[in-house]
């Protein structure tokens, strides 16, 4: 059932830059089944989605402003009706006192503050990927079966095009040029996030003649010129910038991170290193992403240079 056309509907996204990528699939069918959408998310999500027509509100650092938040864009679009792509008792409790109607799972016994709690999926307990996950509350939106949920095409504006081929001339940077990530700092489950060989696989490149670029987050700047010498290392910039970035690459290596799904978003080739995460439930969800590893534990070095090479070999220089 397709909803009412041009029917508001506002939109809380998670708080991590994969996890908002991977809604972009349910956005975009929401949108296209009649939904004119408001968006509420980090405020790195305006940029994220400057090319789209829904307008963005960052989260409020407070409580109390995230309730008054959620009143003031009730008036001001015109309607009650929200969907929670968040998990969390708090993202729940602040949508109801703020006086949403809000349809989101069933998670963390929260299902009395919202106006429709949507059972998870049994799927969820084995393979069913996050994308499929977030794409089932379209299912209940729409009120259509579950779908084959297409890769993830994430638009970038005209204005992240230009700043990306601007930040590459300034550091003399031209195509082609390979992208490493190595961000996903700390542990999950008490194991390391990051794959240890990002250094050897930057000077393998680097005698390879191949130009290393990595992009680094906030705070990130030190580590990345020790983790990948003689890369080069670009300035901070916004995520729509670095999605431009990533698209004009020859290749991305990265960890299971947001700037891996980033990647994949934008339709840029990936390499995809996977310790201690669940492949089936977190692998970039694009058309040109080839994972190695599992969560059972990171690749060997032999392992990740051979699937590069291989890549490089299919994306030659133009």
């Amino acid at each position: 059932m397709l909803a009412p056309m041009n029917a508001p509907l506002l939109v809380r996204l998670p708080n991590h830059l994969g996890d908002t990528l991977m809604t972009l699939p349910a956005l975009d069918r929401l949108a296209a089944g009649g939904y004119r959408l408001t968006l509420i998310g980090k405020g790195w999500t305006r940029p994220l989605f400057e090319a789209y027509a829904w307008p963005v509100h960052p989260v409020p650092s407070t409580f109390g402003a995230t309730i008054a938040q959620w009143r003031a864009l009730r008036a001001q679009s015109g309607t009650d009706h929200a969907v929670l792509f968040t998990n969390s008792f708090g993202t729940a409790l602040g949508a109801r006192l703020g006086g949403a109607a809000a349809i989101g799972f069933a998670t963390e016994a929260r299902g009395w503050l919202l106006s429709r709690a949507v059972a998870i999926p049994p799927r969820w307990t084995g393979d069913l990927h996050t994308v499929e996950y977030y794409d089932a509350l379209g299912d209940a939106l729409l009120d259509t079966p579950a779908r084959v949920v297409p890769p993830i095409a994430l638009r970038l504006a005209p204005r992240a095009t230009a700043a990306a081929q601007a930040l590459l001339a300034q550091a003399g940077v031209g195509s082609p040029f390979v992208v490493l990530c190595p961000g996903a700092t700390g542990r999950h489950r008490g194991r390391e996030k990051t794959w240890r060989e990002f250094a050897r696989l930057a000077s393998w490149l680097l005698e390879r003649k191949e130009r290393v670029v990595a992009l680094p987050g906030p705070g990130e700047r030190a580590r990345f010129q020790t983790v990948l010498p003689g890369a080069t290392i670009l300035p901070e910039t916004d995520v729509a910038t670095f999605g431009a970035i990533l698209a004009a690459s020859r290749l991305v290596v990265a960890n299971d991170s947001g700037p891996g799904h980033l990647a994949a978003a934008v339709g840029a080739r990936l390499v995809s290193l996977f310790g201690v995460t669940e492949v089936e439930k977190t692998r970039p969800w694009g058309r040109r992403v080839t994972v190695v590893g599992s969560h059972a534990g990171w690749p060997a070095f032999d392992e990740v240079r051979d699937v590069v090479e291989r890549a490089l070999a299919d994306a030659p220089h133009p």
